[in-house]
Protein backbone atom coordinates (compact mmCIF):
# COMPACT_ATOMS: atom_id res chain seq x y z
CA UNK A 1 0.00 0.00 0.00
CA UNK A 2 1.33 3.60 -1.09
CA UNK A 3 2.04 6.40 1.54
CA UNK A 4 -1.02 8.27 0.15
CA UNK A 5 -3.25 5.26 0.44
CA UNK A 6 -2.40 4.80 4.02
CA UNK A 7 -2.86 8.49 4.73
CA UNK A 8 -6.20 7.53 2.80
CA UNK A 9 -7.59 4.74 4.89
CA UNK A 10 -6.83 6.73 8.39
CA UNK A 11 -8.22 9.54 6.95
CA UNK A 12 -11.39 7.63 6.28
CA UNK A 13 -11.16 5.80 10.13
CA UNK A 14 -10.81 9.53 11.75
CA UNK A 15 -14.07 10.53 9.83
CA UNK A 16 -16.08 7.96 10.61
CA UNK A 17 -14.78 8.16 14.68
CA UNK A 18 -15.72 11.71 14.41
CA UNK A 19 -18.91 10.96 13.21
CA UNK A 20 -19.86 7.99 15.54
CA UNK A 21 -18.66 10.50 18.30
CA UNK A 22 -22.20 12.12 19.57
CA UNK A 23 -19.74 15.48 20.63
CA UNK A 24 -18.88 16.20 17.02
CA UNK A 25 -21.72 14.24 14.66
CA UNK A 26 -23.09 17.63 13.97
CA UNK A 27 -19.86 19.33 13.84
CA UNK A 28 -19.83 20.41 10.28
CA UNK A 29 -16.58 22.46 10.96
CA UNK A 30 -14.30 19.62 11.85
CA UNK A 31 -15.96 16.98 9.53
CA UNK A 32 -16.05 19.70 6.49
CA UNK A 33 -11.84 20.26 7.62
CA UNK A 34 -11.51 16.50 7.76
CA UNK A 35 -13.21 16.55 3.77
CA UNK A 36 -10.65 19.11 2.76
CA UNK A 37 -7.63 17.21 4.00
CA UNK A 38 -9.25 14.33 1.97
CA UNK A 39 -10.15 16.47 -1.51
CA UNK A 40 -6.83 17.80 -0.81
CA UNK A 41 -4.64 14.58 -1.40
CA UNK A 42 -6.72 14.54 -5.20
CA UNK A 43 -5.57 18.17 -5.77
CA UNK A 44 -2.55 19.29 -7.65
CA UNK A 45 0.64 20.21 -5.39
CA UNK A 46 0.42 23.35 -4.66
CA UNK A 47 4.35 25.00 -5.39
CA UNK A 48 4.28 28.71 -3.72
CA UNK A 49 6.75 31.26 -5.19
CA UNK A 50 8.42 33.40 -2.26
CA UNK A 51 11.05 35.88 -1.88
CA UNK A 52 11.83 39.85 -0.95
CA UNK A 53 10.11 42.40 -2.48
CA UNK A 54 11.10 42.62 -6.23
CA UNK A 55 12.54 39.19 -6.93
CA UNK A 56 10.81 38.54 -10.18
CA UNK A 57 8.40 36.45 -8.54
CA UNK A 58 5.29 37.34 -10.63
CA UNK A 59 7.42 37.35 -13.70
CA UNK A 60 8.52 33.61 -13.33
CA UNK A 61 4.98 32.75 -12.52
CA UNK A 62 4.08 34.43 -16.00
CA UNK A 63 7.44 32.41 -17.36
CA UNK A 64 6.46 28.91 -15.70
CA UNK A 65 2.54 29.24 -17.21
CA UNK A 66 3.66 30.87 -20.96
CA UNK A 67 1.52 33.72 -20.25
CA UNK A 68 1.23 36.86 -19.00
CA UNK A 69 -1.67 35.99 -16.44
CA UNK A 70 0.32 37.68 -12.96
CA UNK A 71 -0.12 41.27 -12.84
CA UNK A 72 3.69 42.43 -12.70
CA UNK A 73 3.39 46.10 -11.82
CA UNK A 74 3.02 47.35 -7.83
CA UNK A 75 -0.47 47.13 -8.19
CA UNK A 76 -2.61 46.47 -5.51
CA UNK A 77 -2.67 42.28 -7.26
CA UNK A 78 1.03 42.15 -5.99
CA UNK A 79 0.58 43.08 -2.47
CA UNK A 80 -2.02 39.97 -2.52
CA UNK A 81 -1.36 36.44 -1.87
CA UNK A 82 -2.74 34.68 -5.54
CA UNK A 83 -3.89 31.37 -6.10
CA UNK A 84 -3.39 29.91 -10.28
CA UNK A 85 -5.05 26.88 -10.73
CA UNK A 86 -6.30 25.21 -14.16
CA UNK A 87 -9.71 26.20 -14.83
CA UNK A 88 -12.00 26.20 -18.34
CA UNK A 89 -12.48 29.98 -19.00
CA UNK A 90 -10.60 32.14 -17.29
CA UNK A 91 -12.16 33.84 -13.73
CA UNK A 92 -10.43 35.49 -10.66
CA UNK A 93 -12.08 35.41 -7.34
CA UNK A 94 -11.59 36.95 -4.31
CA UNK A 95 -12.03 35.84 -0.75
CA UNK A 96 -12.46 38.65 1.54
CA UNK A 97 -12.26 38.45 5.26
CA UNK A 98 -15.32 36.94 6.97
CA UNK A 99 -15.77 34.61 4.17
CA UNK A 100 -17.09 36.57 1.45
CA UNK A 101 -16.50 35.86 -2.13
CA UNK A 102 -16.83 38.34 -5.32
CA UNK A 103 -15.79 38.21 -9.01
CA UNK A 104 -12.58 40.43 -10.23
CA UNK A 105 -12.89 42.00 -13.13
CA UNK A 106 -9.87 41.25 -15.83
CA UNK A 107 -8.66 43.55 -17.95
CA UNK A 108 -5.63 43.52 -20.84
CA UNK A 109 -2.93 46.22 -19.88
CA UNK A 110 -3.07 49.56 -22.12
CA UNK A 111 0.59 49.02 -22.66
CA UNK A 112 -0.11 45.37 -23.81
CA UNK A 113 1.92 44.27 -21.02
CA UNK A 114 -0.38 41.70 -19.94
CA UNK A 115 -3.40 40.89 -17.70
CA UNK A 116 -4.59 43.46 -14.73
CA UNK A 117 -7.46 43.08 -12.67
CA UNK A 118 -9.49 45.53 -11.77
CA UNK A 119 -10.20 46.42 -7.94
CA UNK A 120 -12.13 49.70 -8.19
CA UNK A 121 -14.80 47.87 -6.87
CA UNK A 122 -12.91 46.58 -3.57
CA UNK A 123 -10.97 47.08 -0.93
CA UNK A 124 -7.45 45.30 -0.65
CA UNK A 125 -6.75 44.96 2.41
CA UNK A 126 -10.50 43.39 2.85
CA UNK A 127 -9.10 40.67 0.28
CA UNK A 128 -7.37 37.57 1.99
CA UNK A 129 -6.53 36.17 -1.14
CA UNK A 130 -7.28 35.79 -5.30
CA UNK A 131 -8.12 32.82 -6.72
CA UNK A 132 -7.33 32.79 -10.55
CA UNK A 133 -8.55 29.94 -13.21
CA UNK A 134 -6.73 30.17 -16.03
CA UNK A 135 -7.18 27.67 -18.81
CA UNK A 136 -3.46 26.46 -19.16
CA UNK A 137 -1.39 22.68 -19.48
CA UNK A 138 0.75 24.05 -16.82
CA UNK A 139 -1.46 24.47 -13.95
CA UNK A 140 -3.44 20.69 -14.61
CA UNK A 141 -0.93 19.21 -12.18
CA UNK A 142 0.48 22.13 -10.30
CA UNK A 143 -1.32 25.28 -8.77
CA UNK A 144 0.92 28.15 -8.22
CA UNK A 145 0.68 30.63 -5.13
CA UNK A 146 2.44 34.06 -5.85
CA UNK A 147 3.19 35.38 -2.70
CA UNK A 148 3.90 39.43 -1.89
CA UNK A 149 7.50 40.31 -1.25
CA UNK A 150 8.78 39.18 2.63
CA UNK A 151 10.69 42.47 2.67
CA UNK A 152 7.51 44.75 1.80
CA UNK A 153 7.69 48.30 3.70
CA UNK A 154 4.39 47.38 4.15
CA UNK A 155 4.22 44.86 7.54
CA UNK A 156 0.76 43.74 6.60
CA UNK A 157 1.82 43.17 3.03
CA UNK A 158 4.92 40.79 4.38
CA UNK A 159 2.77 39.42 6.64
CA UNK A 160 0.39 38.08 4.09
CA UNK A 161 3.15 35.76 3.12
CA UNK A 162 4.36 34.63 6.87
CA UNK A 163 0.91 33.63 7.16
CA UNK A 164 0.80 31.62 4.23
CA UNK A 165 4.64 29.92 4.61
CA UNK A 166 4.86 30.18 8.18
CA UNK A 167 1.24 29.70 9.91
CA UNK A 168 0.82 30.10 13.59
CA UNK A 169 -0.81 26.25 13.58
CA UNK A 170 2.58 24.82 12.44
CA UNK A 171 0.73 23.22 9.50
CA UNK A 172 1.56 24.35 5.70
CA UNK A 173 -0.87 25.59 3.31
CA UNK A 174 1.35 24.52 0.37
CA UNK A 175 3.32 21.58 -0.53
CA UNK A 176 6.51 23.09 -1.64
CA UNK A 177 8.79 26.53 -1.98
CA UNK A 178 10.56 27.99 -4.96
CA UNK A 179 12.23 30.86 -2.92
CA UNK A 180 13.50 33.72 -5.31
CA UNK A 181 16.86 35.57 -4.02
CA UNK A 182 18.69 38.31 -5.70
CA UNK A 183 21.12 38.53 -2.42
CA UNK A 184 21.22 35.98 0.40
CA UNK A 185 21.00 37.62 3.87
CA UNK A 186 19.87 36.65 7.69
CA UNK A 187 16.28 37.38 6.91
CA UNK A 188 16.07 35.31 4.10
CA UNK A 189 17.87 32.77 5.88
CA UNK A 190 15.50 32.77 8.96
CA UNK A 191 12.30 32.51 6.68
CA UNK A 192 14.07 29.67 4.78
CA UNK A 193 14.50 27.89 7.67
CA UNK A 194 11.39 28.54 9.26
CA UNK A 195 9.95 27.29 5.95
CA UNK A 196 11.69 24.22 5.75
CA UNK A 197 10.85 23.00 9.34
CA UNK A 198 6.99 23.17 8.38
CA UNK A 199 7.27 21.65 5.04
CA UNK A 200 9.88 19.26 5.84
CA UNK A 201 9.14 18.68 9.17
CA UNK A 202 11.93 19.30 12.31
CA UNK A 203 14.84 16.75 10.98
CA UNK A 204 15.21 19.29 7.47
CA UNK A 205 14.16 20.74 4.20
CA UNK A 206 12.12 18.91 2.21
CA UNK A 207 10.05 20.41 -0.91
CA UNK A 208 12.26 23.62 -0.51
CA UNK A 209 14.51 24.84 -3.85
CA UNK A 210 16.08 28.54 -4.51
CA UNK A 211 16.17 30.39 -7.49
CA UNK A 212 18.67 33.36 -8.28
CA UNK A 213 16.86 35.22 -10.34
CA UNK A 214 17.15 38.03 -12.35
CA UNK A 215 20.17 36.00 -13.48
CA UNK A 216 20.42 38.63 -16.48
CA UNK A 217 21.13 41.29 -14.23
CA UNK A 218 23.78 39.59 -12.63
CA UNK A 219 25.71 40.22 -15.13
CA UNK A 220 24.86 43.40 -16.16
CA UNK A 221 23.21 42.81 -19.20
CA UNK A 222 26.25 41.45 -20.40
CA UNK A 223 26.48 38.75 -22.81
CA UNK A 224 28.47 36.19 -19.84
CA UNK A 225 25.70 37.62 -17.55
CA UNK A 226 24.23 34.06 -17.22
CA UNK A 227 27.58 32.34 -16.39
CA UNK A 228 27.89 35.22 -14.07
CA UNK A 229 24.75 34.11 -12.42
CA UNK A 230 25.45 30.05 -12.39
CA UNK A 231 28.68 31.13 -10.58
CA UNK A 232 26.20 32.95 -7.62
CA UNK A 233 24.06 30.45 -7.55
CA UNK A 234 26.68 27.86 -6.92
CA UNK A 235 27.71 30.08 -4.13
CA UNK A 236 24.15 30.47 -2.55
CA UNK A 237 24.07 26.44 -2.94
CA UNK A 238 27.02 26.23 -1.18
CA UNK A 239 25.79 28.52 1.86
CA UNK A 240 22.81 27.15 2.24
CA UNK A 241 24.22 23.52 2.21
CA UNK A 242 25.72 24.34 5.48
CA UNK A 243 22.37 24.87 6.81
CA UNK A 244 20.34 21.89 5.09
CA UNK A 245 17.70 24.16 3.98
CA UNK A 246 17.09 23.70 0.19
CA UNK A 247 18.35 20.90 -2.46
CA UNK A 248 19.56 23.09 -5.42
CA UNK A 249 19.87 26.80 -6.13
CA UNK A 250 19.18 27.58 -10.27
CA UNK A 251 20.01 30.81 -12.29
CA UNK A 252 16.61 32.04 -13.86
CA UNK A 253 15.90 35.05 -15.86
CA UNK A 254 12.14 35.03 -15.98
CA UNK A 255 12.31 37.66 -18.11
CA UNK A 256 13.87 36.46 -20.96
CA UNK A 257 12.38 32.70 -20.26
CA UNK A 258 8.53 34.58 -20.63
CA UNK A 259 9.68 36.70 -23.76
CA UNK A 260 10.64 33.04 -25.40
CA UNK A 261 7.92 31.31 -24.23
CA UNK A 262 5.84 34.77 -26.18
CA UNK A 263 8.08 35.96 -29.14
CA UNK A 264 6.40 37.76 -31.33
CA UNK A 265 7.23 37.11 -35.22
CA UNK A 266 7.77 41.37 -35.31
CA UNK A 267 9.90 41.15 -32.50
CA UNK A 268 11.91 38.43 -34.42
CA UNK A 269 11.95 40.84 -37.70
CA UNK A 270 13.40 43.31 -35.61
CA UNK A 271 16.24 41.55 -33.98
CA UNK A 272 17.18 40.06 -37.49
CA UNK A 273 17.45 43.66 -38.69
CA UNK A 274 19.87 44.13 -35.83
CA UNK A 275 21.89 41.56 -36.63
CA UNK A 276 22.76 42.42 -39.54
CA UNK A 277 24.18 45.49 -38.75
CA UNK A 278 28.21 45.98 -38.74
CA UNK A 279 29.31 44.44 -35.58
CA UNK A 280 31.16 47.87 -34.35
CA UNK A 281 28.28 50.15 -35.12
CA UNK A 282 25.89 47.58 -33.11
CA UNK A 283 28.12 47.27 -30.07
CA UNK A 284 28.75 51.37 -29.57
CA UNK A 285 25.27 51.87 -30.27
CA UNK A 286 24.15 48.80 -27.69
CA UNK A 287 26.95 50.76 -24.98
CA UNK A 288 24.09 51.62 -22.71
CA UNK A 289 20.32 51.72 -22.48
CA UNK A 290 19.98 55.69 -23.04
CA UNK A 291 22.16 55.26 -26.52
CA UNK A 292 20.02 51.97 -27.92
CA UNK A 293 16.75 53.93 -27.43
CA UNK A 294 17.94 57.20 -28.97
CA UNK A 295 15.29 58.70 -31.61
CA UNK A 296 18.46 60.18 -33.94
CA UNK A 297 20.29 56.24 -33.33
CA UNK A 298 21.44 55.21 -37.13
CA UNK A 299 19.75 51.97 -36.73
CA UNK A 300 17.18 49.98 -39.10
CA UNK A 301 14.89 49.76 -36.36
CA UNK A 302 12.70 52.77 -35.05
CA UNK A 303 13.20 54.00 -31.70
CA UNK A 304 9.74 53.02 -30.37
CA UNK A 305 10.15 49.23 -31.61
CA UNK A 306 13.55 49.85 -29.99
CA UNK A 307 12.35 50.71 -26.34
CA UNK A 308 9.64 47.53 -27.02
CA UNK A 309 12.38 45.62 -27.56
CA UNK A 310 14.32 46.85 -24.68
CA UNK A 311 11.38 46.00 -21.85
CA UNK A 312 10.52 42.78 -23.46
CA UNK A 313 13.76 41.40 -23.71
CA UNK A 314 16.03 43.36 -21.70
CA UNK A 315 19.56 44.49 -22.95
CA UNK A 316 20.72 40.52 -22.27
CA UNK A 317 18.19 38.94 -24.07
CA UNK A 318 18.47 41.57 -26.67
CA UNK A 319 22.44 41.03 -26.67
CA UNK A 320 22.00 36.97 -26.49
CA UNK A 321 19.25 37.08 -29.46
CA UNK A 322 21.65 38.56 -31.72
CA UNK A 323 24.37 36.05 -31.48
CA UNK A 324 22.75 33.31 -31.42
CA UNK A 325 20.81 34.90 -34.78
CA UNK A 326 24.52 35.62 -36.31
CA UNK A 327 25.70 32.25 -35.24
CA UNK A 328 22.82 30.75 -38.19
CA UNK A 329 19.11 30.30 -36.18
CA UNK A 330 17.11 31.21 -38.95
CA UNK A 331 13.45 31.19 -37.67
CA UNK A 332 11.10 32.69 -34.70
CA UNK A 333 10.68 28.71 -33.17
CA UNK A 334 14.74 28.12 -33.23
CA UNK A 335 15.32 31.57 -31.71
CA UNK A 336 12.76 30.58 -29.11
CA UNK A 337 13.95 27.60 -28.22
CA UNK A 338 17.57 28.63 -27.36
CA UNK A 339 16.38 31.76 -25.33
CA UNK A 340 14.27 29.50 -23.25
CA UNK A 341 17.50 27.32 -22.50
CA UNK A 342 19.23 30.16 -22.32
CA UNK A 343 16.86 31.83 -19.84
CA UNK A 344 17.72 28.88 -17.27
CA UNK A 345 13.87 27.75 -17.04
CA UNK A 346 14.05 24.53 -18.56
CA UNK A 347 16.77 24.24 -15.44
CA UNK A 348 14.22 24.92 -12.83
CA UNK A 349 11.19 23.03 -14.69
CA UNK A 350 13.45 19.91 -14.38
CA UNK A 351 14.52 20.53 -10.97
CA UNK A 352 10.89 21.40 -10.24
CA UNK A 353 10.05 17.96 -11.82
CA UNK A 354 12.50 15.48 -10.02
CA UNK A 355 12.01 17.30 -6.41
CA UNK A 356 8.03 18.41 -6.70
CA UNK A 357 6.39 16.87 -9.80
CA UNK A 358 7.84 13.50 -9.22
CA UNK A 359 6.59 13.18 -5.18
CA UNK A 360 4.08 15.47 -5.48
CA UNK A 361 1.81 12.00 -3.79
CA UNK A 362 3.95 11.96 -0.95
CA UNK A 363 4.35 16.10 -0.63
CA UNK A 364 0.74 16.23 -0.44
CA UNK A 365 0.73 12.91 2.14
CA UNK A 366 3.28 14.62 4.32
CA UNK A 367 1.32 17.98 4.10
CA UNK A 368 -2.42 16.03 4.98
CA UNK A 369 -0.70 13.74 7.58
CA UNK A 370 0.27 17.39 9.78
CA UNK A 371 -3.05 18.45 8.95
CA UNK A 372 -5.14 15.57 9.91
CA UNK A 373 -2.47 15.52 12.84
CA UNK A 374 -3.24 18.92 14.53
CA UNK A 375 -7.74 18.39 14.03
CA UNK A 376 -6.95 15.60 15.92
CA UNK A 377 -5.07 17.64 18.61
CA UNK A 378 -7.38 20.15 18.56
CA UNK A 379 -10.40 18.28 18.73
CA UNK A 380 -9.87 15.42 21.53
CA UNK A 381 -12.24 12.27 20.77
CA UNK A 382 -11.90 8.81 22.23
CA UNK A 383 -9.82 7.88 19.37
CA UNK A 384 -7.11 10.54 19.20
CA UNK A 385 -4.46 8.44 20.46
CA UNK A 386 -4.72 6.26 18.09
CA UNK A 387 -5.26 7.92 15.24
CA UNK A 388 -1.72 9.54 16.49
CA UNK A 389 -0.32 6.21 16.73
CA UNK A 390 -1.20 5.70 13.22
CA UNK A 391 0.28 9.01 11.87
CA UNK A 392 3.16 9.85 13.89
CA UNK A 393 5.45 6.26 12.60
CA UNK A 394 4.50 7.74 9.12
CA UNK A 395 5.47 11.44 9.46
CA UNK A 396 8.94 9.95 11.31
CA UNK A 397 9.41 6.86 8.99
CA UNK A 398 8.60 7.72 5.19
CA UNK A 399 11.69 6.89 3.30
CA UNK A 400 11.23 9.37 0.82
CA UNK A 401 11.20 12.18 2.98
CA UNK A 402 14.53 10.91 3.87
CA UNK A 403 15.57 10.87 0.31
CA UNK A 404 14.89 14.34 -0.13
CA UNK A 405 16.69 15.09 2.80
CA UNK A 406 20.14 13.25 2.05
CA UNK A 407 20.15 14.79 -1.12
CA UNK A 408 19.59 18.29 0.53
CA UNK A 409 22.64 17.48 2.62
CA UNK A 410 24.93 15.34 0.22
CA UNK A 411 26.85 18.59 -1.01
CA UNK A 412 27.58 20.30 2.29
CA UNK A 413 28.25 17.11 4.53
CA UNK A 414 31.99 15.39 4.11
CA UNK A 415 31.54 11.56 3.48
CA UNK A 416 33.99 8.96 2.47
CA UNK A 417 32.49 8.47 -0.67
CA UNK A 418 34.52 8.92 -3.94
CA UNK A 419 32.71 10.96 -6.99
CA UNK A 420 31.46 8.03 -8.95
CA UNK A 421 29.95 6.26 -5.78
CA UNK A 422 28.43 10.07 -4.66
CA UNK A 423 27.23 10.38 -8.18
CA UNK A 424 25.82 6.81 -8.16
CA UNK A 425 24.19 7.62 -4.44
CA UNK A 426 22.58 10.79 -5.45
CA UNK A 427 21.22 9.02 -8.49
CA UNK A 428 19.78 5.70 -6.60
CA UNK A 429 18.07 8.11 -4.07
CA UNK A 430 16.26 9.77 -6.53
CA UNK A 431 18.70 12.77 -7.61
CA UNK A 432 17.61 12.34 -11.30
CA UNK A 433 14.11 11.44 -11.02
CA UNK A 434 11.94 8.93 -8.94
CA UNK A 435 11.32 5.72 -12.01
CA UNK A 436 13.77 2.61 -11.61
CA UNK A 437 15.37 3.66 -14.82
CA UNK A 438 16.66 6.78 -13.74
CA UNK A 439 17.72 5.27 -9.66
CA UNK A 440 19.63 2.60 -11.83
CA UNK A 441 21.20 4.87 -14.27
CA UNK A 442 19.91 2.71 -16.92
CA UNK A 443 19.82 4.15 -20.77
CA UNK A 444 15.92 3.59 -23.00
CA UNK A 445 18.22 2.20 -25.54
CA UNK A 446 19.98 -0.63 -23.45
CA UNK A 447 19.00 -4.10 -22.86
CA UNK A 448 16.94 -3.47 -19.62
CA UNK A 449 17.03 -5.86 -16.90
CA UNK A 450 15.79 -3.60 -13.57
CA UNK A 451 15.25 -6.75 -11.21
CA UNK A 452 19.02 -7.89 -11.55
CA UNK A 453 20.32 -3.99 -11.65
CA UNK A 454 17.92 -3.16 -8.40
CA UNK A 455 19.34 -6.62 -6.86
CA UNK A 456 22.86 -5.68 -7.13
CA UNK A 457 22.48 -2.31 -5.89
CA UNK A 458 20.94 -3.56 -2.55
CA UNK A 459 23.74 -5.68 -2.26
CA UNK A 460 26.60 -3.29 -2.98
CA UNK A 461 25.06 -0.23 -1.00
CA UNK A 462 24.92 -3.14 1.81
CA UNK A 463 28.64 -3.72 1.64
CA UNK A 464 29.63 -0.31 1.26
CA UNK A 465 27.11 0.92 4.89
CA UNK A 466 29.42 -1.93 6.67
CA UNK A 467 32.73 -0.45 5.93
CA UNK A 468 34.94 -0.32 8.96
CA UNK A 469 35.95 3.25 8.05
CA UNK A 470 32.21 5.20 7.66
CA UNK A 471 31.49 8.12 9.42
CA UNK A 472 28.06 7.94 10.93
CA UNK A 473 26.38 10.28 7.87
CA UNK A 474 28.32 7.94 5.37
CA UNK A 475 26.76 4.99 7.05
CA UNK A 476 23.12 6.64 7.29
CA UNK A 477 23.39 7.78 3.18
CA UNK A 478 24.63 4.02 2.08
CA UNK A 479 21.67 2.57 4.60
CA UNK A 480 19.29 5.02 2.55
CA UNK A 481 20.48 3.78 -0.83
CA UNK A 482 19.89 -0.04 0.24
CA UNK A 483 16.90 1.10 1.20
CA UNK A 484 15.81 2.66 -2.23
CA UNK A 485 17.44 -0.54 -4.33
CA UNK A 486 15.19 -2.85 -2.08
CA UNK A 487 12.13 -1.01 -2.39
CA UNK A 488 12.44 -1.53 -6.00
CA UNK A 489 13.08 -4.70 -6.13
CA UNK A 490 10.26 -5.23 -3.97
CA UNK A 491 8.41 -3.43 -6.70
CA UNK A 492 9.48 -5.64 -9.54
CA UNK A 493 8.88 -8.82 -7.66
CA UNK A 494 5.13 -7.39 -6.72
CA UNK A 495 4.99 -7.03 -10.80
CA UNK A 496 6.33 -10.62 -11.09
CA UNK A 497 9.03 -9.63 -12.63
Amino acid sequence: MSTSDRVRAILGGTIQAYRNDPAYRERRDVLDELDWIGRRLNQPIRVALAGTLKAGKSTLVNALVGEDIAPTDATEATRIVTWFRNGATPKVTANHRGGRRSNVPIARDPGDRGLTFDFASLDPDDVVDLDVEWPAAELVDTTIIDTPGTSSLSRDVSERTLRLLVPEDGVPRVDAVVFLLRTLNATDIGLLKQIGTLVGGSAGALGVIGVASRADEIGAGRIDAMLSAKDVATRFTAEMDQTGICQAVVPVSGLLALTARTLRQSEFVALEKLAAVEAGELAKAMLSVDRFVREDAQLPVDAATRASLLERFGMFGIRISIAVLRAGISDSVALADELLERSGLIALRDVIDQQFAQRSDLLKAHTALLSLRRVVEDNPIYATPFILADVEPLLADTHAFEELRLLSQLRSRPTTLNDDEMASLRRIIGGSGTDAASRLGLQPDAPYDGPRAAFSAAQRWRRRADHPLNDPFTTRACRAAVRSAEAMVADFHAQGR
